[in-house]
């Protein structure tokens, strides 16, 4: 049986919609410092521990985390260091975006700005 492959830009939406769940960028963000129990990061997150599991399994069927079992406790880490990297990326672009915004209401906020008389004439 032949399977068709997944075009580059679907694979990368797929990525992204996996990103998309605020308790997972959470647990990305805390892995960036090394790897951490899950009784560590249910501190750090305060979530339910079914919640937290459920979007820990996420992560781990996507490749993006590792699991290890010592005894009874589960560690997390990262799979690589481009996910801390894309995380920084993120940021900075969020950064520039709400820079963006600040710098428009500024303007709005302005003196001698008369709203929609002038931009309707």
């Amino acid at each position: 049986m032949i399977t068709a492959q997944v075009p580059l830009y679907q694979a990368k939406a797929e990525f992204f919609r996996m990103l998309g769940h605020p308790v997972r960028i959470r647990v990305l963000e805390l892995l960036q410092d090394g790897p951490m129990a899950v009784k560590d990061l249910l501190e750090a997150i305060v979530i339910e521990p079914s919640s937290l599991s459920q979007q820990l399994a996420v992560l781990r069927r996507s490749g993006i985390v590792t699991s290890t079992r010592e005894g009874s406790t589960v560690t997390y880490a990262l799979a690589g260091g481009d996910v801390a990297d894309l995380l920084g990326a993120a940021r900075r672009i969020l950064a520039e975006l709400l820079a963006g915004q600040e710098d428009l209401l500024a303007q709005l906020r302005g003196p001698g700005v008369s709203g929609a008389s002038k931009e309707s004439s």
